[in-house]
């Protein structure tokens, strides 16, 4: 996976983290969390602000 796509991290972050509101989530966490996903291979450098908000808004939608 890749930063670009944010709608199966927020499905890879849904199943691993089912009781938590995405919204609370501060984006040094989010960013964090996402490198930790088994299946994720990409840069930190390629993360950005955009990026982190397109994330956590899919897997806000995948919790409610």
């Amino acid at each position: 996976m890749k930063w670009t796509d944010s709608q199966r991290i927020a499905e890879e972050l849904f199943d691993k983290y089912p009781d938590i509101d995405p919204s609370t989530i501060r984006f040094t966490d989010l960013m964090a969390w996402v490198m930790a996903l088994e299946d994720f291979n990409d840069a930190p450098e390629h993360c950005g602000e955009k990026i982190l908000e397109a994330i956590q808004l899919a897997w806000l939608s995948e919790y409610e």
